[in-house]
């Protein structure tokens, strides 16, 4: 009998001590799935988002304090809403939040939404088919399930945020979708310069998932700008890192065809020198690359050729510049104003704006807060005055008031 109830005993503590694990790998993988979800993506964006260390900045003199304060800037790219950080609060990882954006006196923001990008992304080649980067980033970012397999739920899930941001906050964020609320930002920020006027753009359209009827479903959720390709080839043609290099498809025509009847802005910014081309040749109106560098100052495979940026800016188009290395070679502050220099002798001041690809990755020599110093590194290159003002924004405020809907 005592044998008996030692070896119920012994079945009741094995039985305890098995409960007792699941309960701690039940903890710990609660633990670890918490850390996965708070920690993360913090990490991600901290690693990818660099604001380079050890760069010499240039003392601003007076001068240049007057001028900058007297700016309408504007910046074509940033990716900031594909990152969780909150940014309507000051961070210290990345590149762009609304207070830095403040204290740097810019105007005008356009916010793009990356949805796609290969794993081992590269300037050279890209296959569509490899993994996926934003799909991971989504998974642990918590997005909602939908945007798990929908491109174009990714591009909704990033606006909803931007309209919800500008709806909680409206003394510091407006979202600007039209030439009538573009003219009522540029009026309010008369008497508070502290707001931002935010537009939405697409990182590649791959973004329709292959269907044009998307292209209005984007427009009537804010986006005014649409870009036709990122990092490989889709339905629209080649894209300048992708495989084929090819021109735009049917699909292609038909989507700028669309585009262009709802007078979204057509970015070629990563397309194949062809598709370039190609949308030239389809489209009366102008163009928009919205971060790059040029071949001849910068000779990347990431900047196509001098000559196709010529006939961009002969047709009224926008060259916006950016400040990573894949741009300007060097990620100086020096390199990105020579940049700038050599695109305003080469198409001259009226077709050059800023592209900064804040938070796409990049590793840049200052974040948007220190904008500043980029009116110096102008003036220090012997740009004008009236030229600096232009390039700073000038020249895109002038471009949506002409090219928004009305």
């Amino acid at each position: 009998m005592s044998n008996l109830i030692c070896v119920l005993n012994l079945q009741v503590i094995y039985i305890l001590k098995v409960k007792l694990l699941i309960k701690t790998l039940v903890v710990f993988i609660a633990l670890l799935l918490i850390a996965v979800f708070l920690f993360v993506p913090s990490y991600i964006d901290n690693q990818k988002n660099v604001v380079l260390e050890n760069v010499s900045l240039p003392e601003v003199s007076p001068e240049a304090l007057d001028l900058h304060q007297s700016l309408v800037i504007g910046d074509w790219h940033s990716d900031s809403l594909m990152w969780s950080r909150d940014l309507m609060k000051e961070n210290r990882v990345g590149h762009m939040d609304i207070p830095r954006l403040q204290k740097g006196n810019v105007a005008l923001q356009m916010f793009t939404t990356v949805t796609k990008a290969p794993s081992g992304l590269n300037y050279e080649t890209n296959d569509a088919n490899t993994s996926d980067d934003i799909t991971k980033l989504a998974l642990v970012s918590l997005w909602p399930t939908k945007t798990w397999t929908s491109l174009t739920e990714r591009s909704l899930y990033m606006s909803a945020r931007l309209h919800s941001l500008a709806e909680e906050n409206p003394k510091d964020l407006a979202v600007v979708t039209s030439k009538k609320s573009l003219s009522e930002v540029i009026e309010r920020r008369k008497t508070n310069t502290k707001l931002v006027g935010a537009l939405l753009g697409t990182e590649g359209s791959h973004a329709l998932d292959g269907d044009l009827n998307n292209i209005e479903v984007l427009y009537d959720n804010g986006f005014r700008m649409m870009s036709l390709h990122h990092f490989f080839d889709n339905k629209l043609g080649g894209s300048l890192h992708g495989i084929k290099g090819g021109g735009l498809t049917e699909f292609g025509r038909e989507a700028v065809k669309q585009m262009d009847q709802l007078n979204i802005i057509i970015d070629v910014a990563h397309s194949s020198e062809k598709v370039v081309e190609d949308v030239l040749a389809l489209t009366d109106r102008p163009l928009v690359v919205s971060h790059t560098g040029f071949y001849g100052h910068c000779a990347s495979p990431r900047n196509i050729p001098d000559n196709l940026m010529i006939q961009i800016a002969n047709e009224g188009g926008l060259i916006a510049v950016g400040y990573w290395d894949g741009a300007v070679c060097e990620p100086t502050l020096e390199s990105i104003a020579k940049s700038i220099d050599y695109g305003v002798n080469l198409v001259g001041a009226d077709h050059i704006s800023l592209g900064s690809d804040f938070d796409g990755s990049t590793e840049v020599p200052f974040d948007t807060s220190k904008m500043i110093y980029l009116t110096q590194a102008l003036m220090d290159v012997g740009l004008s005055d009236e030229n600096i003002a232009k390039v700073m924004g000038g020249n895109m405020l002038r471009f949506l008031e002409e090219n928004l809907p009305d």
